[in-house]
């Protein structure tokens, strides 16, 4: 699947501010890009996530943030899972833990991600939540709860700023 849509890239900033989504612990990447629509990809638009919350695909706004238990884009090693999630707007995950590859591919892709312990029952569908992505601080704005993450590496927090590991890696391209 090609997908060369950025709906979801955006300047980098610093705070993000946006609803959330509730998602379980094993969120596995083919509830996220379905294996059967991978050649489609506006087939894997409108169905992404709708095995986990059926009204997702069709309610999800731009700049939405999904919050999730342990384990979040487990399963195969399906990059397209950061991908799609940006296309549909979602502005970043965090949740009590990533598999490795989706942990990887969305930094890749400039998706920010960030763990932190017990997150999944701090918040409901439909709260408000601001993220300092370099401190990794969470707010639930609703309750006024406030949360410490893990800190995303450096180097990591560099790709994000960045725009993700192409923009990155033509812009030191250019620089030579």
């Amino acid at each position: 699947m090609a997908i060369v849509g950025t709906k979801g890239i955006k300047e980098y900033k610093d705070i993000l501010k946006g609803n959330v989504w509730v998602f379980p612990d094993n969120v596995d990447t083919d509830a996220i890009s379905p294996g059967q629509y991978l050649d489609d990809v506006k087939a894997t638009l409108n169905h992404t996530c709708e095995t986990l919350i059926k009204e997702f695909p069709n309610q999800v706004k731009n700049g939405d943030i999904i919050v999730a238990g342990r384990n979040f884009g487990c399963g195969s090693s399906r990059e397209t899972a950061p991908i799609i999630l940006q296309e549909k707007g979602i502005a970043a995950v965090v949740a009590e833990s990533f598999a490795r590859i989706f942990y990887r591919s969305s930094f890749a892709r400039a998706l920010p991600v960030i763990e932190v312990e017990c997150i999944s029952k701090e918040f409901e569908t439909g709260d408000e939540i601001e993220i300092n992505i370099p401190n990794a601080e969470i707010t639930n704005l609703k309750t006024g709860k406030k949360l410490k993450g893990k800190k995303i590496h450096p180097i990591l927090l560099n790709l994000l700023k960045n725009g993700g590991l192409e923009k990155q890696l033509l812009a030191e391209l250019k620089q030579k």
